[in-house]
C-alpha cells in the first residue's frame, strides 16, 4: 500500500505532507470565499433594484399628496362611478344576448 495514491488529493506518488494539506484547505477556503463574495454581491444588487422600485413609488405617493390641485377624494369617487357604469354596461349586454338568443331571464 505504501505506492499507492489519492487521485482526488494528489497527482503524483510524493509523500502528503502538512505543508500540502495547506495548501489544499487554503484554495478550498478561497473559492469558498470568492462564492460567497458573488452571492453577496448578487444579493446587494437585487436589494438595491428593490430600494430604487420602492423609492420610485413613494415619489409618486408624494407628488399625489403634496400636488394641490389633486382632489383624491374626486378621484376614487370617479373611479367607483367608472366600474358602475361598466357593470351596468355588462349588464345590458347580457340581457340583449339574451333576448337576442330568446333565452328568458
Amino acid at each position: 500500500m505504501a505506492g499507492t495514491s489519492t487521485p482526488f488529493l494528489r497527482h503524483s506518488n510524493a509523500p502528503i505532507t502538512p505543508c500540502t494539506l495547506f495548501i489544499f484547505w487554503t484554495k478550498h477556503q478561497r473559492r469558498m470565499a470568492e462564492m460567497q463574495v458573488k452571492a453577496t454581491a448578487e444579493k446587494a444588487a437585487q436589494y438595491a433594484t428593490h430600494n430604487a422600485d420602492l423609492e420610485e413609488r413613494v415619489r409618486v405617493l408624494e407628488r399625489i399628496v403634496t400636488d394641490k390641485g389633486y382632489d383624491v377624494a374626486s378621484q376614487i369617487e370617479a373611479l367607483r362611478d367608472a366600474r358602475k357604469v361598466e357593470a351596468l354596461r355588462y349588464d345590458d349586454a347580457i340581457v340583449k344576448i339574451s333576448k337576442d338568443a330568446g333565452i328568458a331571464q
